[in-house]
């Protein structure tokens, strides 16, 4: 037996939300799942805590696995494309919050937060078998919650949908007979010149953004290759 593997994941939830260049009171998402967001899911899975030694020990070797992901449209029996997806504006005013001194906030802190609606995709991680095996019995059998970038994006569906031996037999498993090119497919690259775009979301730590430590939340560039499908988004 190799010692690659393919994990298969579907993401189907009424809400995602997949940040990766948010700032302050404005949180954006992007159009597909992020890395640092699928892995962040596992850990949850695995009950790592933020910061620990355990996430210290195990995120690196999660950060090795390599993403590719498809946007899979909902079908719609009068529309080739398939059902649109759209993203939500979501406008929040949070009371009693502290300020960095840790006073008490007297004002309401507004947020806006974007969200996915419509959205379904199918992750595919490659990599270390052990990695990924242990992945898959946590995806099973999760010791905290897992959700689409908040807390507020429920999945719909099992995300779990097998570890294969090799990534076409996990690619057939969340499109069935249907060729990839009917989807948007966004795959990571080693050389730069083969990417369309680069984004932060490698995890490095899922720690406290107000430490200073080896702790702190970090994430490095990804460089990717976008692939738009015939079934657009």
């Amino acid at each position: 037996m190799s010692d690659t593997a393919y994990l298969a994941l579907l993401l189907d939830g009424p809400l995602q939300s997949w940040g990766f260049a948010s700032r302050f009171q404005r949180r954006a998402t992007g159009l597909h799942p992020t890395k640092s967001g699928i892995i962040g899911l596992i850990a949850a899975a695995m009950g790592l805590a933020k910061g620990s030694a355990a996430e210290r020990t195990m995120l690196p070797e999660l950060a090795k696995l390599r993403m590719s992901s498809l946007a899979i449209p909902r079908d719609v029996p009068s529309a080739s494309a398939g059902r649109p997806v759209l993203r939500l504006d979501d406008y929040h005013t949070v009371l009693n919050t502290r300020r960095a001194s840790g006073m008490m906030n007297k004002d309401a802190v507004v947020t806006r937060r974007q969200y996915l609606l419509e959205a379904r995709f199918g992750v595919i991680l490659g990599g270390d078998r052990s990695v990924l095996e242990r992945a898959a019995a946590a995806l099973q059998n999760p010791q905290w919650g897992v959700w689409f970038g908040r807390k507020s994006c429920i999945p719909a569906e099992p995300i779990f949908r097998g570890l294969f031996d090799a990534e076409l037999e996990a690619q057939r498993e969340l499109i069935r007979d249907r060729s990839s090119e009917e989807f948007t497919t966004v795959t990571e690259v080693e050389d730069f010149v083969e990417g369309t775009d680069s984004i932060s979301d490698q995890p490095i730590s899922f720690g406290d953004d107000a430490s200073s430590g080896p702790e702190k939340r970090r994430f490095a560039l990804r460089r990717i290759a976008v692939k738009p499908g015939i079934r657009q988004l």
